[in-house]
């Protein structure tokens, strides 16, 4: 079970987990928390144990297993005009990596838009929604599953899943990695806000596909061609085998093999 006082023992933030909820079981923690009915502070953490319809992008389902990694979700519902949400998805993948590295010292890989890889393996992922009203946005809740403890991962996957357990071989503290994580995300926060040009060049520097052949497909569109830069917003820019570029919003990003 997770340690509350472990983890707030690490916590050194001015909002981000200040207001932490813990659940045994939900179904998903995203919708637990767009649907939560109390009025949640900037900042606040759900986190569950195990989720019955855990989501992924493109409605794919994120299977974890009970109380060995990491499944929660943060709300943010203030500043939200201060930066675009697909720099708030890189930014949070980045925080993500960082604090892997910090605390464990594994090489990691950040695939476009949103997942965090060690050796070319899945160790973590983000799923970014958001609600509006009247073409604002009122809340974003940034939901992040990341792979610590579970040893085995059955099922067929696009990107086979690592765990941290995986790699070093032990188990580590969840507290301490969330605490990690909520750390070093509040700073690129608010270097996101300040300073979105850093967050965007630390993202590329720990981004192995960029200048590389890839393959994006999205729904039955498949487009080739070369990972030149990610733009100001965030947006893969591809270019072309006509030499012509395109600005990508959305895709499932893969190697392409050689011709």
């Amino acid at each position: 079970m997770f340690n509350l006082e472990n983890f707030d023992i690490k916590l050194d933030t001015e909002y981000l987990g200040r207001e932490f909820i813990y659940f045994e079981e939900v179904d998903s923690t995203n919708n637990e928390l767009m649907k939560y009915p109390e009025l949640l502070p900037n900042g606040a953490v759900l986190l569950a144990e195990s989720q019955t319809n855990g989501k992924g992008r493109t409605g794919k389902t994120w299977i974890s297993n009970p109380e060995q990694n990491l499944t929660f979700s943060i709300l943010l519902n203030e500043d939200l005009d201060k930066f675009s949400l697909p720099l708030l998805n890189l930014t949070t993948a980045l925080s993500v990596g960082q604090a892997i590295e910090n605390l464990f010292q594994l090489d990691i890989n950040l695939k476009w838009p949103n997942d965090v890889l060690v050796k070319n393996n899945k160790i973590a992922g983000i799923l970014v929604e958001s609600k509006s009203k009247s073409n604002l946005i009122e809340k974003v809740i940034i939901g992040i599953g990341i792979n610590v403890n579970q040893p085995i991962f059955k099922g067929n996957f696009e990107i086979h899943p690592t765990s941290v357990l995986k790699e070093l071989k032990r188990e580590v503290s969840r507290e301490r990695l969330l605490s990690e994580f909520l750390n070093i995300f509040e700073e690129n926060i608010e270097t996101l806000v300040y300073n979105p040009k850093e967050i965007l060049q630390n993202w590329k520097n720990k981004c192995k596909m960029l200048d590389g052949k890839i393959k994006i497909i999205n729904g039955e569109i498949v487009k080739v061609g070369k990972f030149i830069d990610v733009d100001n917003e965030g947006f893969l820019v591809l270019r072309k085998n006509d030499n012509s570029l395109e600005t990508i919003a959305f895709g499932d990003v893969s190697i392409r093999e050689q011709d």
